[in-house]
């Protein structure tokens, strides 16, 4: 890929769009052709960061964690590869202790079902919880989610060992491994909480997966402080 710092500069690129909206005034457009400059340096520095991400060394070797599947089957986190090398998997805050999971965690592992085949050319893609697999697909059945597979973690080392629980308290795990031969290692996992945010914002990943931000970014309002997602609406 090429660096962002020998591509030509954003505000140039900015001022060749031709593209125009009805009734638009003379300083809608200059903002508006700022703003794009801006965007176009964003998405250069996005991929500079995913390009610094695929660079990353091995992670740690990871254990053989073991889960359940939708049939009751046991299986390894060497097994949730499929035919894949490289596996995606997204721990929910949906504990046996829990009535109900986390809106937070729902709302993101709805954005990810009808795009999971797309998602799947390329990665395997598994959604982990403390719960029974049976009690997961009853909550996605009554969301109306067909395409993603869930699986239940087999006591609590895998969630503990990858901090998505703490002192009992449950925290989601955003994470992508690598398979190479028979051996499993970490290749990226979201970090940070609270003691990484910036003033009055909630912790986020840059860019953050979550479409409820990404679109909430886009409206004049912004995010608000009413945006939390609910489970029944």
């Amino acid at each position: 890929m090429t660096s962002s710092k020998s591509l030509e500069p954003a505000i140039e690129l900015a001022a060749r769009s031709t593209t125009r909206f009805p009734n638009e005034s003379a300083e809608y457009r200059a903002a508006r052709t700022a703003l794009l400059a801006e965007e176009i340096e964003l998405r250069r520095h996005i991929q500079d960061v995913a390009a610094q991400r695929r660079a990353l060394p091995p992670g740690g070797e990871a254990k053989d964690y073991r889960f359940l599947d939708a049939d009751h089957k046991e299986v390894g986190l060497l097994d949730l590869f499929g035919r894949h090398t490289s596996l995606f998997t997204y721990f929910w805050m949906y504990g046996p202790e829990r009535e109900r999971p986390c809106p937070m965690c729902t709302s993101f592992v709805g954005s990810l079902d009808v795009p999971a085949p797309d998602i799947e050319q390329r990665v395997a893609l598994a959604i982990l919880s403390r719960s029974p697999v049976g009690r997961q697909l009853a909550f996605a059945r009554e969301r109306g989610w067909t395409h993603l597979k869930f699986y239940q973690t087999l006591g609590d080392d895998f969630a503990q060992d990858y901090h998505g629980l703490t002192d009992g308290e449950e925290w989601s795990i955003i994470a992508t491994w690598r398979r190479e031969n028979h051996k499993v290692h970490l290749f990226w996992a979201a970090e940070g909480g609270p003691e990484i945010a910036d003033p009055g914002f909630d912790p986020h990943l840059a860019p953050d997966p979550t479409p409820l931000w990404n679109i909430l970014d886009m409206i004049p309002e912004g995010r608000g402080t009413d945006w939390y997602p609910k489970l029944r609406y």
